[in-house]
């Protein structure tokens, strides 16, 4: 079952304890449009049909990258989407967001998701991997 835009959108809303809807939504837009550059397959399918309607869109129909991008670019891509980002902040909305997604998602999806890109993903859905 798929949340509504409403629902998601309130979950992004508190747990990045934005200052209303608009930015959080921007930032959900900007990190599912970049990480839907990074994923293929059936995870990056299994992963939009769990969000709703334009958040799965940006996910599903993004171009791939010629180049994957480690968990550090991926942060640095973030900043460059969002005006007067920093690290720090990009990491935040990229926290807000992806572990909203991974709350939403089985666990083995979400573990499939980690094992297709760069190293240091997992701690950017909030599920470190154990060593």
């Amino acid at each position: 079952m798929t949340i509504s835009w409403e629902d998601f959108l309130a979950r992004v809303v508190e747990r990045g304890e934005y200052r209303g809807e608009a930015e959080a939504d921007h930032a959900a837009r900007v990190v599912l449009a970049l990480l839907g550059e990074h994923l293929v397959g059936s995870e990056r399918t299994e992963l939009a049909e769990a969000l709703p309607g334009t958040y799965a869109s940006l996910l599903r129909d993004a171009e791939p990258a010629s180049e994957p991008l480690s968990a550090e670019r991926f942060v640095q891509g973030v900043v460059g989407w969002i005006d007067g980002a920093t690290t720090a902040t990009a990491q935040w909305d990229i926290g807000a967001v992806l572990s909203t997604v991974a709350d939403l998602v089985p666990e083995e999806l979400i573990d499939r998701v980690v094992e297709q890109l760069p190293e240091g993903y997992d701690l950017l859905f909030g599920h470190p991997t154990p060593a």
